[in-house]
């Protein structure tokens, strides 16, 4: 798996991932729950819609609403919304379950963004 930082360099260059961002209400959703909580929803997120092999509803399990939760926002920035994503910018294949150290990537990555936005 590629060093975070330069994957989120590279998710700089997508003008529809860039055009995700938390608004002042997410941050302080964030900040009022705390980064540890924060966190654990975006385990429990990754482990019941994105780590199964097969997904009924793959590519639409993501809300992109502006005003759903921060993780979901933050997957959309970067392209960890979908396995269709996942495929295309981490080359993790569909059609099998993600391993712990995937999810663990993928919560580092997305929890990486989300500190990012609320600087």
């Amino acid at each position: 798996m590629e060093d975070k930082y330069f994957v989120l360099s590279k998710l700089k260059q997508s003008k529809f991932r860039t055009s995700f961002f938390l608004n002042d209400n997410m941050k302080k959703y964030t900040m009022d729950k705390g980064i540890a909580t924060i966190k654990e929803h975006t385990y429990d997120f990754i482990e019941k819609r994105l780590a199964p092999a097969d997904i009924l509803n793959d590519g639409k399990q993501t809300p992109t609403r502006r005003n759903s939760h921060p993780v979901f926002i933050a997957q959309h920035a970067t392209a960890t919304c979908c396995r269709g994503c996942l495929e295309k910018w981490y080359k993790i294949p569909k059609g099998r379950e993600l391993t712990k150290d995937e999810i663990d990537y993928i919560v580092d990555i997305i929890m990486t963004w989300i500190e990012n936005q609320c600087k």
